[in-house]
């Protein structure tokens, strides 16, 4: 689904990105591990566009990403890759179902249609009692199940996740992880999720060790 060639990147004189050269399957849960400051988080912003690289190439089912414009970019963004993110990013005057909803009124949906489906999603995620509450009102572990709401809302083909469950306990975590390899199972997305977390890349369909910038291991 994902391959990735000869990719770098650099901000200022620090090479953070020194040749990425990747494939990544349909439908799997793919974890990148590695210490702090060894591109995996810039590796996965360039993965789903939130960056540019000075050189090489994305291509996500064939599509070269980065020889898009700048709107048919977004727009590809929009419809093809869902983020969570470790800060989850709720908009805190939004009640739950609203925020879940908002990448698909972006997206061109009727504010109803966004509505229901993002009820749907959060019903899906055992939070069909928490539509109306906000995120002060919300526990660390519903925020994030939230966040993962609204990253499925436009039925994304990629989920990116950066450290998803850095900031929940283990039994949230636990159940955060456990939620990916379903919905992987349920739907066919395939998940990339940048993390510190050993219970979780061992889990995972395959792991990408990162060092220096570099793949230091990745098995076939």
């Amino acid at each position: 689904m994902i391959t990735i060639e000869s990719l770098e990147k650099s901000y200022g004189t620090l090479k953070v990105l020194k040749g990425i050269d990747l494939k990544i399957a349909d439908s799997t849960v793919v974890t990148i591990v590695g210490a702090s400051g060894a591109g995996k988080s810039t590796l996965l912003h360039l993965i789903g566009t939130l960056d540019k690289p000075d050189a090489g190439r994305v291509l996500i089912d064939d599509t070269d990403l980065y020889q898009l414009s700048d709107t048919d970019l977004a727009a590809y963004r929009n419809r093809n890759i869902g983020f969570v993110f470790q800060f989850h990013h709720l908009l805190p005057e939004f009640t739950a179902v609203e925020n879940v909803a908002l990448p698909a009124m972006i997206a061109g949906k009727s504010k109803a249609e966004a509505l229901k489906h993002a009820a749907e999603l959060l019903d899906y995620l055992k939070l069909s009692d928490r539509l109306s509450h906000k995120p002060s009102q919300l526990s660390g572990g519903e925020q994030q199940r939230v966040a993962v709401a609204r990253a499925l809302v436009n039925y994304p083909k990629l989920i990116l996740a950066d450290e998803p469950s850095g900031n929940l306990d283990t039994e949230n975590a636990r159940k955060l992880h456990q939620l990916f390899f379903d919905l992987r199972d349920q739907f066919g997305q395939t998940f990339v999720v940048v993390t510190h977390n050993t219970e979780l890349a061992q889990m995972a369909d395959q792991t990408i060790t990162m060092k220096d910038g570099k793949i230091e291991f990745f098995p076939n």
